[in-house]
């Protein structure tokens, strides 16, 4: 039934587009609020067990996105495993980088900050801020300022991947499929539809658990 929650969701909230628009304008104003060369997005694709980056502003925009990486590769792999925010002012001297996935991008950044992008209790991916200007210290208000963002980037994930999971269920056969379909049309529906809609929902998901 998580597929047909997905799909149910997708239809109230918008369209693979508006997502990804969300994940950019994130990077983009991350890299320029932090004076940055770049910042990344990257989502779990728990399937491949992979990181894939999902938005790019600065070196490496056009050409990064889709881009895969094991999971467990690098700085991003480190903070997606430890759910730990993470900053590297000499990339050089941590045993935690890893250049030859770096090189592979065409672009090799000197420091980094990278968070964890958390829902609940599920790593859904990783920001990275690349090479911002040399500061003596790393201060307490900029990790805030890296959390909200963070936090905007898990958002927009989360909806990513419901919409993933909503068009799979809306492409599926059989009863699935059906479901799927019809939670579709919700988007379209007044108010009092919708609700009574996602009652018989949730009510239909807790017998088929019972």
């Amino acid at each position: 039934m998580s597929d047909l929650r997905a799909a149910v969701a997708a239809g109230v909230l918008g369209t693979e587009d508006a997502y990804r628009s969300l994940l950019q304008a994130t990077v983009e104003v991350a890299r320029a609020i932090f004076h940055a060369k770049a910042a990344s997005v990257f989502l779990l694709d728990q399937e491949a067990d992979e990181l894939v980056f999902e938005a790019v502003a600065g070196e490496g925009a056009g050409e990064l996105v889709g881009k895969r990486f094991p999971s467990s590769t690098g700085v991003a792999g480190w903070v997606l495993t430890t759910r730990q925010p993470l900053v590297v002012d000499d990339l050089s001297a941590d045993t935690r980088f890893s250049r030859e996935a770096a090189e592979s991008t065409g672009y090799v950044p000197r420091g980094i900050m990278a968070v964890p992008l958390l829902v609940g209790e599920r790593s859904l991916g990783v920001l990275e801020v690349l090479d911002r200007p040399a500061v003596s210290t790393f201060t307490l208000a900029e990790m805030d300022l890296l959390a909200l963002f963070a936090t905007q980037a898990a958002v927009a994930l989360d909806l990513l991947q419901r919409g993933r999971r909503a068009r799979a269920a809306l492409d599926g056969e059989g009863d699935l499929g059906a479901l799927a379909r019809i939670a579709a049309t919700l988007e379209g529906a007044d108010e009092e539809q919708r609700t009574a809609a996602l009652r018989l929902f949730a009510a239909l998901e807790q017998l088929l658990a019972s």
